[in-house]
């Protein structure tokens, strides 16, 4: 205390296990967009509910407790109060909003329940999803680019220092990283309706591309020459805690480090939704199999029986149903050919 005072230091208390429990800040423009979101969604569940609509308990969790949750932690607990302060407690935040809340808001299908408790504004809706300019808009190579470098631009300009002396530019701040985060993840999970649905290929090459941006900026932050923010630090006079220099450091490998493991649970949920595609489209696949063999058994005639089974050939019917099935036929091309 008596150093922050020799300081001019007028910031929160050293941080430490107890002080993380027990600090804690209020900020209202986010805690009003939690009630808007968290209270539209709600509304939209027990609209599609009374509708005979399933809606399951698992993804109002992932967009109101945990998406909407982590919104919470990520402004009004320890690191709302520390972020101003602590370079690395920032970073914590910054990793946040463009990572962790996305992931865990598209994870609730948020435009699937929009669709079904609004069926007009819906079809409006999933019209400007399929439309050519969305398609665009949410090419891979655009929407990775957008999430690698927006927080470079933040973290190199005066837009991050800006951030802590105008709160409209610290909401922008908020909204800048999560609007790219959402898109990102919506568009590559595939569990709402998307411009186009690539290969889940496509989607591990992206996510790669996205943990080695994360790397880079965590490494140019740590190699910079210069303290970001530096003259807003110095006047700050914190007298507790890490000097600047190791205390951006610390910033660049949370953003490193933390945004490499959060890229975990989002291979998880790939890998899953790619198991529930796969069996979906195992199910189809068997319904049509079945099917064909209904309609053969009941227009086959003992005679044309007796044909077929002194025939040498082959009938086109009887190939196996990866060789017909278009989404297989092409890559059995080569067998049919001539030696």
């Amino acid at each position: 205390m008596l150093a922050a005072l020799a300081t001019g230091y007028h910031g929160p208390p050293q941080l430490t296990m107890g002080t993380a429990l027990t600090s804690w800040t209020l900020d209202p423009w986010t805690l009003i967009g939690i009630v808007v979101l968290g209270g539209g969604y709600l509304a939209g569940v027990r609209r599609v509910r009374r509708g005979g609509q399933a809606w399951p308990v698992g993804r109002i969790v992932a967009f109101c407790g945990l998406g909407l949750g982590f919104t919470v932690l990520g402004t009004m607990s320890f690191v709302g109060v520390y972020q101003p302060v602590l370079f690395y407690v920032r970073s914590v935040q910054t990793i946040l909003f463009l990572l962790v809340i996305p992931l865990f808001l598209a994870m609730g299908r948020p435009l699937s329940l929009f669709i079904a408790a609004a069926p007009g504004p819906g079809r409006r809706l999933a019209a400007a999803i399929a439309s050519p300019a969305a398609k665009i808009a949410t090419f891979p190579a655009i929407t990775t680019l957008v999430l690698v470098v927006t927080p470079f631009v933040v973290y190199f300009t005066p837009w991050y220092q800006a951030g802590f002396t105008s709160t409209a530019v610290a909401q922008v701040t908020h909204l800048a990283f999560a609007v790219p985060g959402f898109v990102f993840f919506w568009t590559l999970l595939r569990v709402d309706p998307v411009p186009k649905a690539y290969p889940y290929v496509v989607s591990l090459w992206i996510t790669g591309a996205e943990v080695i941006g994360d790397a880079i900026l965590g490494l140019a932050v740590i190699a910079s020459n210069s303290l970001i923010a530096g003259s807003y630090y110095h006047a700050l006079a914190r007298p507790w805690g890490p000097n600047l220099t190791t205390d951006q450091v610390l910033g660049g490998g949370v953003l490193w480090i933390f945004g490499d493991i959060v890229g975990l649970p989002f291979l998880a949920a790939q890998l899953i939704q790619m198991i529930r595609e796969d069996e979906a489209d195992a199910v189809v696949i068997d319904a049509e199999l079945d099917a064909a063999d209904a309609q053969r058994a009941a227009t086959a005639t003992p005679a044309a029986g007796a044909a077929a089974a002194g025939s040498q050939a082959q009938p086109a019917s009887a190939r196996p149903w990866w060789e017909s099935d278009p989404r297989f036929s092409g890559r059995f091309e080569a067998l049919d050919e001539p030696d």
